[in-house]
């Protein structure tokens, strides 16, 4: 590596650029704009004098230079977060800033009340939601806290289970007045890809052969595709019953629930800040799910 070459975050926007196999795609990932990674990668290859990425129709793909640049950074990239994770783990204050992920339909309906309040009890405090169905990789502290859902949980993290996410058949009015059968195979379905590959698998079992008329990677964007009546949806329970206009249209067996998880790295489950939104947050959204079956 060129002594020149000492920005981590020129290695950065190196990783993302290689990860995402393009640079809007990697622009997206980091926060910033296409041009910012493009005049850095740029950068990059010259202070080492070599081509890092060869320039396709269909994105950016490493040379050889550029795969043996990719193995070394990503040591590199290792090292950097056990220091992180190392360091921050002895942090005692309850302060600073928590970066959490969530999929949509988490950020957008459970989660907002219960943070008001974690605000309130806990005003030095900042946390940074960031939305989105891609795993963020707790490991190289690409995130704090992941709340997932899923019944196995990487064997790497460690956290709390938090409840079942219960899910039911849901409609708009219009939707079932105008399509009163009973038998869910004659429906018009929303489907989702496989962002959602758990919900898509239970789906196929339950109806075999139904083929959604659209499909979303989205669940927020299968709510309000539901809501305009273009047919029926799998939707989570906690969510689809506080709707006034989506219908409940029929009860799904409890094989279909997926279990809720709120996770870190081991390495930051001791650090203050990050166990206080573990804490709160775990019987708070705990209270939300069983509210529904109540």
């Amino acid at each position: 590596m060129n002594a020149q070459l000492a920005n981590w975050d020129d290695l950065r926007i190196f990783l993302a650029v290689a990860r995402a196999g393009s640079l809007s795609g990697a622009a997206r990932r980091l926060g910033v704009n296409h041009s910012t990674v493009f005049r850095r990668i740029a950068g990059v290859e010259d202070t080492l004098g070599v081509r890092l990425f060869e320039r396709l129709p269909t994105g950016y793909a490493l040379t050889p230079a550029g795969e043996e640049t990719l193995r070394i950074v990503e040591s590199i990239e290792a090292e950097v977060a056990t220091l992180d994770r190392t360091i921050t783990g002895q942090d005692l204050r309850l302060s600073g800033t928590v970066r959490l992920t969530a999929v949509d339909m988490l950020a957008f309906w459970l989660l907002p009340d219960h943070l008001r309040a974690f605000r309130t009890a806990y005003p030095g405090i900042e946390v940074e939601i960031v939305v989105g169905n891609e795993a963020l990789n707790l490991s190289r502290r690409e995130t704090d806290i992941a709340l997932r859902i899923g019944n196995t949980p990487p064997e790497t993290l460690v956290g709390r289970r938090v409840g079942r996410l219960e899910f039911a058949v849901y409609g708009s009015p219009d939707y079932c007045a105008a399509h009163p059968s009973r038998d869910l195979a004659q429906h018009d379905w929303i489907g989702f890809d496989n962002a959602h590959a758990a919900l898509t698998r239970q789906l196929e079992a339950l109806l075999p052969g139904v083929r959604p008329t659209v499909r979303t990677n989205s669940v927020a964007c299968a709510v309000r595709l539901t809501k305009a009546g273009l047919g029926l949806a799998v939707l989570p329970c906690a969510i689809a019953d506080h709707k006034h206009d989506l219908t409940r249209v029929a009860a799904l067996p409890e094989t279909f629930g997926l279990d809720l998880w709120l996770l870190t790295h081991e390495d930051l489950r001791h650090t203050a800040r990050i166990r206080a939104v573990l804490e709160f947050l775990t019987p708070a959204l705990s209270a939300s799910l069983d509210a529904v079956r109540q």
